[in-house]
């Protein structure tokens, strides 16, 4: 079995999270900046297979698209045009950044640690991942 690779697509930064090969656990990667991420994707596929990537979908609480999901969706294309024989999902991601903290809070992770903000995107990668492995 390949992998599935999650992103949290952000405007600055974005959290990667990969299952294991059986598809079981989530774990976070790593994150890396935005405007690097393709070349990143494409380094990482020369090593590893993946069978599909998970995007995360920004919400609001009505439902509705939230304001990032204009900036996610020319990334969506690209990723399309660049990985034609993957299949693309998307994951519902609201709270996942809260999610993210509490448990760096719940860790007991110090303060200085919790301000990474690189680290808050690769949980919240991780968060939608397991989301997307509990919903199939």
């Amino acid at each position: 079995m390949a992998r599935i690779l999650a992103l949290d697509y952000g405007k600055v930064r974005t959290g990667i999270a990969v299952t294991d090969e059986l598809q079981l656990i989530a774990s976070g990667l790593t994150t890396v900046e935005t405007k690097n991420l393709i070349s990143f994707l494409v380094d990482y596929l020369d090593q590893e297979q993946v069978e599909k990537f998970v995007v995360g979908l920004p919400k609001q609480m009505d439902n509705s698209p939230s304001e990032s999901e204009v900036l996610i969706q020319p990334f969506l294309t690209k990723l399309s045009a660049k990985f034609p024989g993957i299949p693309i999902e998307r994951q519902d991601e609201r709270f996942t950044s809260k999610m993210a903290f509490q448990s760096m809070l719940d860790s007991g992770m110090k303060k200085k640690k919790r301000q990474n903000k690189a680290l808050v995107d690769e949980i919240s990668a991780t968060l939608i991942l397991q989301a997307h492995l509990n919903s199939i």
